[in-house]
């Protein structure tokens, strides 16, 4: 779709004042170091859910490095916009041919992979945020032609929670915020900005899997989805097979099943955990242990989900492992034996077993050791 020079000028005008605003809210530096170099000609991919804070930590990172150029592909004045000509020219009217430029919601563009690509053939410098997880995987290098480093930014976590509230704790007062903090999750919106929580992640649930997964992969069968979704978020720490999820959700396939859930895994609302075994088969053919992105979303959207301190940590203890394996550094498993014993989290680093963790909310109870 053609908007024409002058159309793609005044929006990105429009854009461009609403950076400037944002950048001057108050920023809760994040946990993230990538020590990235943003002028090596890599093309640099931010990802994580939406409203995670990805945007808003990419125009501090890049704030830092100098001026530069900003578009925001997840406005509604964008949609359609496939004129790549358009959209350069707007930049360099607005921000002056700026060779540093932030994409925002990049996966909203048509054909995106053609559009990076060409402008790192003219030398441009690209950081690019997306609420899509195929963008950390490997599948990003058969789509550009040039080299890219990858990060991915979640809600966040209790340390970066504890400076949002801005004071200083007692050991035992963080404990408390710890459950408040397992409880509310980390989306950092409602916390900076005191709106009603509940409200806010459920809206925010409905906006994702309508915007990254029905609209999207022109799904028909809408309830289907949704119901997938409320009841993963309201059985974390649980297993499951497809055939036991197809008998429980108005998704009667297993097939189905399969395809939704990585729709829900790439939009970042969940993600499953396999049984460790030393045999590849036998982790493929294991039931599988969901998870929720936030544990205060499971809370605010779950029917069932019962927010008792071990099933809240155990999901926060497995969201951040989860970060560190997208990363690369780790990968996780559950494990399970014959007579039930079981393991919360089996972490691998290469080829070695490192640690085994099980989380407890209190070790004093003899039952617990």
């Amino acid at each position: 779709m053609h908007y024409g020079d002058a159309m793609v000028r005044d929006i990105l005008l429009l854009q461009k004042r609403e950076l400037e605003s944002r950048l001057r809210d108050p920023y809760i530096h994040r946990d993230i170091n990538p020590h990235w170099n943003l002028r090596d000609g890599m093309l640099k991919v931010i990802t994580g859910p939406r409203r995670a804070g990805k945007s808003f930590y990419a125009m501090h990172l890049l704030q830092d490095a100098g001026p530069f150029g900003y578009v925001n592909f997840d406005d509604e004045r964008l949609v359609g916009l496939d004129n790549y000509d358009e959209i350069i020219n707007g930049l360099d009217s607005v921000y002056g041919s700026p060779d540093l430029i932030l994409f925002d919601e990049i996966q909203n563009l048509q054909r995106w992979e053609l559009f990076l690509n060409r402008l790192q053939r003219q030398g441009r410098l690209l950081v690019v945020t997306g609420s899509n997880a195929n963008l950390l995987s490997s599948e990003l290098s058969t789509h550009l032609t040039g080299r890219h480093l990858a990060a991915a930014v979640f809600p966040f976590s209790f340390g970066e929670y504890l400076k949002a509230l801005g004071r200083e704790q007692t050991a035992a007062e963080k404990a408390e915020s710890l459950f408040s903090y397992a409880a509310d999750g980390g989306y950092p919106e409602p916390l900076l900005k005191r709106t009603d929580r509940g409200n806010y992640l459920r809206t925010l649930l409905q906006a994702t899997i309508y915007k990254d997964i029905i609209r999207r992969f022109n799904i028909r069968g809408v309830q289907g989805i949704e119901d997938l979704a409320l009841y993963l978020m309201s059985n974390v720490g649980r297993q499951y097979s497809l055939k036991a999820l197809s008998e429980v959700t108005k998704c009667r396939s297993p097939r189905t099943i399969e395809k939704y859930m990585g729709y829900l895994r790439e939009a970042y609302l969940v993600f499953d955990l396999r049984r460790f075994s030393f045999k590849v088969r036998d982790q493929i053919r294991s039931p599988g242990k969901i998870y929720c992105t936030d544990s205060g979303m499971a809370v605010s959207a779950g029917f069932r989900f019962s927010p008792d301190r071990g099933a809240l940590y155990e999901n926060l203890v497995a969201g951040r492992l989860k970060q560190g394996e997208l990363a690369g550094r780790v990968s996780i498993f559950y494990w399970k034996g014959g007579q039930n014993e079981e393991v919360d989290f089996v972490v691998k680093e290469g080829p070695r077993v490192t640690r085994l963790i099980q989380v407890c909310a209190d070790v004093s109870n003899e039952r617990t050791l």
